[in-house]
């Protein structure tokens, strides 16, 4: 089926399809295959046209130039050899693969019985079900990146349909779409919300796993990667590639950077019972960690069926090819890492010094580009949470553990509240480190929405079809008195002072705050703490047309946007160091109720929930004033009466606006009303021997102040 094409011998490098003038160049890699085919397709992408054989090198390259053949030509991969699972080889020519280094995907992917593991279809032909790989050349990014420094990043995790699909203002048409998240009514909620960085759930190419569709329901969420180098098409309104672009450089021009949550963990091949779409079919031990007793099984670190094996180098080759393709051609300006520690992992198990992590380090192209690391996979040494090294940045679920523990009331939390707000010291700077290594959420996609931390002690997850069985049950909630939505106002109000107080402490909290969509709305998952596979209302955040304009603000979005912009104004916030006793520029002190230093007594009072955090920027003449009680009481707390603050101005607060700027005097008391957080600041004139740091009485070390 070759003859009407003129082939020669191509070239081993770059892998993928790569178009010239008068032909295309294809490459790909295979050590065991005994014989690889590419299949043309017509337009339609139905009828294969061509097949022909390629030429192998030495280095198991596989390598033809297919003259006539340029950019929109639709091919797939045919790799014969060993069919023999036990021995872990999956080599069936009856199967239609794709290219790992497709550049675009044409059609979609269908279920069906040739995908099945069963031998009884292996000699099932794949190709109609599958899309096609498409050849394609884009040019490079060419915008400008706003270089945000991460002292002044505030990242907005959401996803790409969810966040717009319900959105009023928003064309219907571009609704869930690239172009949605580019359109000027997002760009103006995003920026006057005080968000800097948008990161993104998958944007790679996904595909449902099997069970889905047969119980009605499918991905949402997007970890379930086909192929690495192609935006997901359902989120495109005509052309993926190009609106992906567009939608990077439009955010680029309001001066919100674009990181993108990348699964380079496991693929959608599944376990040794899932389908032959790519990596298996072409070289499937070069490609998978397969248990080394036994070929037939895949290493499952990463609970979903396969892991991809990364210290293989042309593994490690694809990995960072798709990253500086996503650097280089969309102009992405970060990634975050699932299951980073699968990255970090050969057979003797986890090195923060591992080759990916060396490789990545010292490449010209990603340096400066921001990494965030989700520090932990399902093997036993995979909690890695502070053991990553600069420039990495790390989701921090302590720090969310312990806030969400501080606010429900719970005993003997203060000194780790204390620590993980004042930046997680204990887990960063040992090792060098800077104050931003920690990213501070109290929510994100996988858990409780922030409304339904407040309204659920329980998950309700029947919607997926697994019998409440999946999602976690150690949430940390608390409902104040009933399950669920309720018209109980009593019981409203204390969920928004609830949501609030969370809010409050994550903006003012050291570290790099990320925000999850929806948030400021209340958006409710009706109690699922585990929508993967809910691509429908539940997921959809639900607007209620409160974003139309500056008038009809959620009162939640209009907490955080002052939250925000109260932490642009202290200089604490704009610095990327750990503050110690020496500090030139700050004095931190911890204060119990009576105003007083807190002492080892009140750290360790079982039933203390009432703290105040005292900043005094030197330089600036501002002191801030942070007061948190987690008590079902009011408490009476006596303001710092030192003679350099002038009065204490209320900035924010989380029990109600009536109070709003109100001055109250050095040394007066106030009453903090139960679960409430607030914010107050005063202009400072520091004395001679303060501002030489001689005085150390006001220090922020726990340890001087009997932690």
């Amino acid at each position: 089926m070759s003859a009407r094409f003129a082939i020669r011998p191509g070239n081993t490098s770059p892998l993928g399809a790569t178009p010239s003038d008068n032909g295309t160049n294809f490459a790909l890699f295979s050590e065991r295959a005994s014989k690889v085919e590419i299949c043309l397709f017509d337009q339609s992408g139905h009828s294969e046209i061509a097949r022909i054989p390629l030429y192998r090198d030495e280095q198991g390259i596989w390598h033809i130039f297919i003259r006539g053949v340029g950019q929109g030509q639709l091919y797939g991969y045919r790799v014969y050899g060993d069919y023999n699972p036990k021995k872990g080889h999956y080599f069936n020519a009856n199967k239609l693969l794709l290219d790992p280094y497709a550049k675009s995907l044409f059609g979609e992917f269908n279920w069906g019985n040739a995908h099945k593991a069963d031998e009884a279809y292996r000699h099932l032909d794949s190709a109609t079900d599958m899309p096609k790989c498409k050849v394609s050349v884009l040019p490079h990014y060419q915008g400008t990146r706003p270089n945000i420094p991460w002292h002044k990043t505030v990242i907005y995790e959401c996803h790409v349909k969810g966040a717009t699909k319900l959105y009023p203002s928003i064309p219907e048409e571009l609704r869930g779409t690239y172009l949605g998240l580019a359109h000027p009514n997002f760009i103006w909620h995003l920026k006057s919300l005080g968000v800097t960085a948008i990161e993104l759930l998958p944007v790679h190419s996904f595909i449902s796993e099997a069970f889905l569709p047969e119980r009605g329901l499918s991905n949402y969420w997007g970890y379930n990667t086909l192929n690495f180098f192609t935006p997901h098409l359902a989120y495109a309104h005509t052309n993926q590639e190009q609106e992906f672009q567009q939608m990077v450089s439009v955010l680029h021009e309001a001066g919100i950077e674009v990181i993108v949550d990348v699964v380079f963990n496991h693929t959608a091949e599944g376990n040794e019972q899932g389908p032959i779409l790519s990596l298996r079919g072409i070289d499937n031990q070069a490609y998978y960690r397969l248990q080394q007793d036994n070929f037939a099984f895949y290493v499952n670190d990463t609970g979903c069926g396969n892991t991809l094996n990364i210290s293989h180098p042309k593994s490690l080759q694809l990995v960072m090819d798709s990253l500086r393709y996503w650097v280089q051609v969309y102009g992405v300006d970060g990634f975050r890492f699932d299951l980073a520690s699968i990255l970090g992992r050969d057979q003797d198990g986890f090195k923060k010094h591992h080759t990916f992590f060396q490789t990545l380090a010292q490449d010209p192209i990603l340096k400066g580009i921001k990494l965030i690391a989700e520090p932990w996979d399902l093997a036993i040494d995979g909690y890695q949470l502070g053991n990553y090294v600069a420039p990495w940045r790390e989701w921090n679920d302590q720090y969310r553990d312990t806030v969400r523990s501080f606010w429900r009331g719970d005993s003997s939390i203060l000194p780790d509240f204390a620590r993980f707000f004042h930046g997680s010291s204990h887990l960063f700077e040992k090792k060098g480190r800077s104050v931003t290594s920690s990213i501070n959420f109290i929510t994100a996609h996988d858990g409780f929405t922030l409304a339904d931390l407040v309204s659920y002690n329980n998950k309700h997850n029947l919607a997926n079809q697994e019998e409440n069985r999946d999602g976690h049950d150690h949430n940390l909630s608390h409902n104040w008195g009933f399950e669920g939505a309720t018209d109980y106002t009593d019981i409203n109000a204390l969920r928004l002072r609830a949501q609030k107080n969370f809010l409050l402490t994550l903006c003012l909290s050291n570290g790099v705050p990320m925000l999850c969509a929806g948030s400021e709305v209340a958006h409710s998952q009706s109690g699922n703490n585990n929508a993967y596979c809910q691509d429908n209302e539940i997921s959809w955040i639900d607007w209620q047309s409160d974003v139309l304009d500056d008038t009809q603000q959620h009162p939640l979005y209009q907490f955080i946007s002052r939250a925000l912009k109260l932490r642009s104004e202290f200089s604490l916030y704009r610095q990327s160091q750990f503050i110690h006793d020496d500090d030139p520029r700050f004095s931190v002190s911890w204060l119990n109720e009576h105003g007083a230093l807190m002492q080892g007594t009140d750290w360790h009072n079982p039933n203390g929930h009432c703290l105040g955090y005292l900043m005094e920027d030197i330089q600036d003449d501002k002191a801030l004033l942070l007061l948190f009680n987690a008590s079902s009481k009011n408490v009476m707390f006596k303001l710092p009466e030192q003679e350099a603050h002038h009065c204490w101005r209320i900035r924010l607060y989380s029990y109600c606006d009536e109070r709003d700027e109100e001055c109250l005097a050095p040394g007066q008391t106030l009453l903090l009303n139960s679960y409430s957080a607030w914010v107050l600041s005063s202009h400072i004139k520091m004395p001679a021997n303060q501002q030489e740091k001689n005085d150390t009485s006001h220090t922020f070390n726990l340890t001087k102040q009997g932690v």
